[in-house]
């Protein structure tokens, strides 16, 4: 459900119990909201957030009710990545999602009992804070460029190496880490959970950003750090084939977001604009207005159409939908910097004065086109796909 209707369309996608999820992410949402300034201007926001969503059951909407899970279908995710834009705090969205569909859906999909009972379960109360480590200061995008070690000393892996640009790794209480047991390649890589008590574990920094100024972004060092080879995810050196599965979750995700931090912005935009006045009459009725904005909600409900073909496509074939996946992050992500702007551009001076929601979401929206991999990335991936 957005602002100002349910679609028509919509209504054979989302069921009544689809949209008590949307009613229940909503008011959480709106609670947040007033704290957004200053979480920013504190650059952190309180771990409590955490434990609220997970007594909610946001962090485990779709992972294994053994484990505190909800065991819903992505749908469901779909909602709660369209209202948790109503927080107005990008960098808050981001470390949630971090935590229920980056660092964990792995752990959900093939880790063992243990690990399920020791991580996953209490992340998903909110109890524990994850973190997803796979980044590292040569090698973003290009995960086959991962330089972390992990060698095998008996029950034991012994890590050393570097992660950076890591949400949620100031206070991450595990890492979903991507490390390097074999040869160079993306043939050498593995995953472990990885706790962050472990001694030689540190976290240099928190990098200060131009946007999403409340997610905590880390750089981490591993220095001859041990970790039992049982918290090991899936079979060892297979890890890149299930970072690249995850990549999708997290991609599509971003351009649900995306999607819908647009139509808010736009309909926000257009209420400013029907109060503001300019040579006597309200922003909105000057027709190069009236155009823009009807320009940006057709092309964000292409992007919606987009995106939800992808997601119906990833529901029924996940390991098919990477085509339509990219081509939504990638759309969405693009289309999304031309809509903050003119939203922001609608508001005049005080859009440029954090008074406004606008402001934050017109510098948050910068990094959908970069993390999760570039709009660049997006594009070499296609090429590849449609044999170019």
């Amino acid at each position: 459900m957005t602002d100002h209707r349910v679609r028509m369309q919509d209504r054979e996608i989302f069921t009544a119990e689809h949209q008590e999820i949307r009613k229940t992410v909503r008011r959480f949402a709106e609670s947040l909201a007033p704290h957004a300034e200053a979480w920013d201007e504190e650059g952190i926001f309180p771990r409590e957030v955490f434990t609220q969503a997970g007594e909610l059951g946001l962090l485990g909407i779709g992972h294994d009710p053994a484990y505190g899970g909800l065991g819903l279908d992505w749908w469901y995710t779909v909602c709660y990545a369209e209202e948790l834009v109503r927080t107005n705090n990008a960098g808050l969205n981001m470390a949630l999602m971090v935590q229920s569909d980056m660092a964990t859906p792995i752990i959900n999909e093939i880790g063992s009992d243990e690990v399920k009972r020791n991580f996953l379960e209490p992340a998903i109360k909110g109890e524990m804070i994850a973190a997803l480590g796979v980044s590292e200061p040569g090698g973003g995008s290009d995960v086959a460029a991962i330089r972390t070690t992990a060698r095998r000393d008996g029950d034991d892996y012994v890590i050393n190496g570097q992660k950076l640009w890591i949400t949620n790794g100031t206070r991450a209480d595990f890492i979903t880490l991507a490390v390097r047991t074999g040869d160079d390649g993306f043939g050498g890589i593995s995953l472990l959970v990885f706790p962050t008590d472990v001694a030689g574990f540190s976290v240099g920094k928190s990098l200060k950003k131009v946007g999403n100024k409340s997610s905590d972004t880390a750089e981490l060092f591993f220095d001859d750090c041990r970790v039992p080879v049982r918290y090991r995810l899936g079979e060892e050196n297979m890890g890149f084939y299930h970072i690249m599965t995850n990549f999708q979750g997290e991609r599509l995700i971003a351009a649900v977001g995306a999607v819908a931090g647009m139509e808010l912005a736009v309909r926000r935009a257009i209420e400013y604009g029907n109060e503001r006045k300019a040579f006597g009459r309200p922003v909105t009725k000057f027709q190069v207005w009236k155009h823009k904005l009807v320009d940006h909600l057709t092309a964000i409900e292409a992007a919606r159409r987009l995106t939800y073909y992808a997601v119906d496509k990833f529901v029924k074939q996940p390991k098919n939908a990477v085509r339509e996946i990219t081509m939504a992050k990638l759309f969405a992500g693009d289309l999304m910097q031309r809509v903050m702007y003119d939203c922001m551009q609608m508001y005049g001076g005080f859009g440029y004065t954090t008074e406004y929601a606008i402001s934050r979401a017109w510098t948050d929206a910068r990094l959908i086109t970069i993390g999760g991999g570039t709009s660049e990335i997006m594009k070499e991936i296609l090429t590849k796909i449609e044999g170019l």
